[in-house]
């Protein structure tokens, strides 16, 4: 979808104060649409009436657009009730929140639900998403609240409790409990946060965790599992990460098959420990093992090392202790790595972010969190396969500082995970968005360049290859990949495949050791702010032309206006055909009167006009040489190049606006275009240094100024 610089960039501005202020962590989360869940409460209690969202209205808009949208039929019967009207005695929870509190209703979201279920095993982690002191009793005014992880920040988002019915059972998520409500409204406020409940159909597990933790999600089939699985798998536990496991099915996931070792195809497991024992029978090598629950609470595995199998008996009773072994039908079991391995298909490993984990005894990660978007025609480039735009995509610099206290097999290096995912395209889907096709490359800086924060040229990702990349691009809402690199300093480009398709992405780093990432903004400044004194070399015929043409418009006033400025820049750019312009419009004449006015007349005089038209030409130049096919105009991403060429130097923000206000359609940048851009470029570095009275880069402006400054420049 496109942006506006109106719209787009003042949100960003917005959100990055919001975050400077503290919003958006766990303590203190946005607020979704703006709705603040204790000052609805107590307004709905005072007027003694339910809360009706009007921002997630109980109506066809909030159950779909396609199979769920006015046209289906499967919306004609349903009825939005609360719970009080579809059974006595509502509760929120019941007997805790458990797995069997999570049952499939007509909606593809069984990915959604999954997570739930691995959720209700982690209690400190479920009750951030849903608070617990909520219920239909005690200060109920037909108002709930819980919360996501949504694209680097937290968010509240608040809902009525209508859910939809049809013959007055519930149509979506439901409990075993008749009387539970919980799970449903938590599948409301993540369709509410999403747009829609169809919105919700398909997708992956992993999303759902992350967006209930916060963390990074690594996946693995076990078949090409890394050599050092065990070592991932136990740092993994000692920071806190979430981790499951499960056995493919060859019948769908819903009909869960139980083998004869007791282990269940097509159904999710959790991962709760990782140890190593010393068998008596072991007189050196140790053996390692993994601890496994079944979310049932019961059925579990019956080969060597579960429960009541003989390999305990080799172990002494201070190995037992260590293992926390009990003889108990209780769904929790250990079995061997190796038959772990052997037995299991998948492991997914969600990596917490420090501010998820409260246990200051935990090896915690480091993180770095930027945000970006590719904007078409600018910062769009695509993969390494488009090497004229490759260059463009927005570029973050790694620096890694400490290596790993235990490097595997003698190998030196930084441990991270790098975790590219892409923003909305679930909330778009019914204007027709889905999913782009994503990646990532890895750069090595080389060491004269170490501490230059300028962005790569296109020369340097031709000349070097990468030193790791992503596994493959995937039309995943988020990649994610682990590595191991030599300390120093990298730059990450993620990309979409294809180039020219817009859209904002957040890239974060998950190490074991300390590292920075940010990304690579050029410095802002210009060259030439100021304008120099006119040249007192000879004239060319061309200026003298011009002088001659100058005094013939400009008469006994000895100063033109922007009419006759055009009819004089006209006169002569014409006579270029290579530039295969038009001409200057008015509106562009009318800048650069006020770049050059410097008595505040309106007008030019000759001194001025003659600075004009050295600058003019000089533009010229820069264009002639991009516009290499002769077709006069540049191509957008090469228009990069040309304003470092006329003296500015800008960051990824600047470029994008500059491609949204001056490229046509087909992302090319026309010869008015071009001058009119480098004028505004030019009058506003000049009226910012006129105010900036310190230097420290930063003024201070009324609403007079602003607008006196941006209406005439």
């Amino acid at each position: 979808m496109p942006y506006t610089p109106s719209g787009f960039f003042c949100d960003r501005l917005i959100r990055e104060r919001e975050r400077r202020d503290g919003e958006g962590s766990l303590n203190k989360p946005l607020r979704f649409n703006g709705q603040d869940f204790s000052a609805l409460r107590q307004e709905y209690l005072t007027k003694k009436s339910l809360f009706e969202d009007e921002s997630f209205p109980a109506t066809v808009e909030s159950l779909g657009f396609k199979e769920l949208g006015h046209k289906s039929n499967k919306v004609k019967n349903i009825v939005w009730k609360r719970p009080k009207e579809i059974c006595e005695n509502p509760q929120f929870i019941v007997g805790g929140a458990s797995r069997t509190d999570i049952c499939q209703g007509d909606l593809g979201d069984c990915w959604l639900l999954a997570a739930i279920a691995c959720l209700t095993l982690y209690e400190k982690l479920l009750y951030r998403v849903v608070p617990h002191e909520q219920s239909f009793s005690d200060g109920y005014g037909g108002i709930f609240h819980f919360q996501f992880w949504r694209y680097g920040d937290w968010v509240d988002v608040v809902i009525d409790d209508r859910i939809p019915t049809f013959n007055n059972q519930l149509v979506f998520t439901k409990s075993a409990e008749r009387n539970e409500f919980w799970s449903a409204l938590l599948e409301k406020a993540y369709a509410k946060l999403h747009g829609s409940y169809e919105a919700l159909k398909g997708g992956n597990t992993t999303e759902a965790m992350e967006d209930f933790t916060g963390g990074v999600t690594e996946f693995y089939e076990m078949k090409e599992a890394p050599k050092e699985l065990y070592k991932i798998m136990k740092k993994a536990l000692e920071r806190g990460s979430l981790m499951g496991c499960s056995i493919d099915s060859l019948v769908p996931a819903r009909f869960e098959t139980r083998t004869v070792t007791g282990l269940v195809k097509g159904h999710a497991y959790s991962v709760t420990a990782v140890e190593e024992c010393k068998p008596s029978q072991h007189k050196e090598s140790k053996v390692r093992l993994v601890r496994l629950r079944n979310p049932w609470g019961q059925v579990e595995w019956n080969g060597p090392w579960s429960d009541n199998s003989k390999e305990w008996t080799t172990l002494s009773k201070t190995e037992k202790e260590k293992l926390q072994h009990q003889s108990a039908e209780d769904g929790e079991f250990w079995m061997s790595f190796e038959d772990f391995k052997k037995n299991y298909t998948k492991i997914e490993i969600c990596n917490l972010t420090p501010d998820a984990l409260e246990d200051d005894k935990i090896h915690k990660w480091t993180v770095s969190v930027n945000e970006g978007r590719w904007v078409r025609g600018c910062s769009a480039g695509g993969c390494r396969n488009y090497p004229d735009t490759f260059w463009t995509n927005p570029q973050y610099r790694l620096r890694l500082l400490e290596e790993d206290d235990d490097p595997e097999d003698n190998e030196v290096g930084c441990t991270f995970v790098v975790a590219l995912m892409q923003k909305n395209r679930r909330k778009e889907r019914k204007m027709g968005a889905n999913l782009f096709t994503i990646g990532f490359a890895i750069y090595e800086v080389p060491k004269e360049m170490h501490g230059n924060k300028q962005h790569m040229q296109k020369d340097f990702f031709l000349l070097t290859s990468s030193k790791a990349r992503c596994k493959s691009y995937i039309n995943l809402r988020e990649v994610t990949q682990r590595f191991r690199l030599s300390p120093g300093e990298y730059v990450i480009v993620p990309s979409t495949y294809e180039p020219h398709q817009e859209g904002e992405f957040i890239l974060r780093v998950f190490s074991e050791k300390k590292n920075t990432s940010e990304e690579i903004e050029n410095r802002i400044e210009a060259d030439h702010p100021v304008p120099a004194p006119a040249s007192a070399g000879e004239e060319s015929e061309e200026d003298q032309q011009f002088r001659t043409i100058f005094q013939e418009i400009a008469g006994d006033e000895r100063e033109i206006t922007a009419s006759e400025l055009k009819n004089v820049l006209n006169r002569v750019i014409t006579r270029h055909k290579d530039l295969n312009t038009e001409g200057f419009s008015l509106e562009s004449c009318r800048s650069m009167i006020a770049l050059m006015d410097m008595d505040g007349t309106g007008r030019l005089n000759l001194q001025e006009f003659r600075h004009l038209w050295n600058k003019i030409k000089q533009w010229q130049g820069i264009f002639k040489h991009y516009n290499a096919d002769q077709f006069g105009s540049i191509n957008s991403y090469e228009m990069r190049n040309a304003v470092n060429d006329a003296g500015f130097r800008l960051n990824n923000q600047l470029y994008d606006i500059i491609t949204m206000r001056y490229a046509n359609e087909n992302m090319n940048i026309d010869f008015d275009s071009f001058i009119s851009c480098l004028v505004r470029l030019e009058a506003m570095f000049r009226a910012f240094q006129a105010f900036d009275q310190d230097g420290d880069g930063t003024i201070r402006l009324s609403v007079l100024e602003w607008l006196q400054l941006t209406m005439y420049a």
